[in-house]
């Protein structure tokens, strides 16, 4: 998980080599990664490939789960693999935000949207948020910025709105990098093509940079500068969208391209 910008830019928005195991299972496999600032790079993999592993461990989480975690782990050129959890809550929403899956099981669905935000804001800033920063928050994610919508429930939010607002969430204190973990998986066709479309904005815009993790190779590589193929814990090809779509090296690699209907991958 390279890039060839990454002799320009010496220090990468992320940059980890891991592994990772559950008691004497190692399920990471010396997994390398990089990303480069303002790029977006897909991570693909079928269920139990290793991707949610993989996740957990960038947000140095993995021990909740009874998860070990050895290596290195770079956020904007801070080494914190050997950060306590104290210091790692300094840097998660910080330094890197965090897109789960599923809004109806992220979000706490009795509190209201404008407590939500504030909450996230006070977990890394001391001072009021300036006024109509949450406004801006808001309407960057393509969700309503009025006084009715601040007011409502989180359970009471769509699926879409839902998951626009941990977006929201996840960019507000303009991490260095956003970890998206199958942040489209859960919803419809037609809100999953408008929240990938969300993220390219949102990178073209701010120019944070994405680790997308996906199992549909196809939606990804939409948004993907590049494509990493994630398969029993290691990383068996990397590579442009197109170079993966066309010229696929690996036996799964060639296996996740037959795979998609003929024609949606030309």
């Amino acid at each position: 998980m390279s890039s060839p910008s990454a002799l320009n830019n010496p220090v990468a928005a992320l940059q980890f080599r891991i592994s990772a195991a559950y008691g004497e299972t190692e399920v990471l496999h010396n997994v390398e990664g990089r990303i480069e600032p303002a790029e977006i790079v897909a991570l693909v993999g079928l269920s139990g490939s290793g991707k949610s592993t993989l996740a957990l461990s960038l947000l140095r989480l993995l021990h909740y789960r009874g998860g070990k975690v050895t290596g290195s782990i770079k956020i904007a050129g801070r080494e914190v693999s050997g950060f306590a959890e104290r210091e790692m809550r300094a840097i998660r929403g910080k330094l890197i935000g965090y897109v789960p899956q599923s809004p109806a099981s992220a979000l706490n669905d009795r509190l209201r949207v404008r407590t939500l935000l504030a909450e996230t804001w006070h977990a890394h800033a001391a001072e009021p948020a300036p006024t109509g920063f949450f406004a801006s928050l808001l309407e960057s994610v393509q969700l309503p910025a009025d006084p009715a919508f601040l007011e409502r429930r989180a359970g009471g939010l769509s699926a879409g709105q839902g998951q626009r607002l941990l977006i929201a969430l996840a960019i507000m204190h303009k991490p260095a990098v956003v970890l998206a973990d199958e942040p489209t998986s859960a919803l419809d066709v037609i809100t999953q093509a408008a929240v990938l479309r969300l993220f390219a904005d949102l990178n073209r815009t701010s120019g944070v940079a994405m680790l997308f993790i996906s199992h549909d190779l196809l939606s990804v590589a939409s948004i993907a500068r590049r494509v990493e193929i994630l398969h029993e814990g290691h990383i068996v090809e990397s590579g442009p969208p197109e170079t993966i779509f066309h010229s696929p090296q690996h036996a799964f690699t060639r296996e996740l391209v037959k795979a998609i209907p003929r024609g949606l991958s030309q």
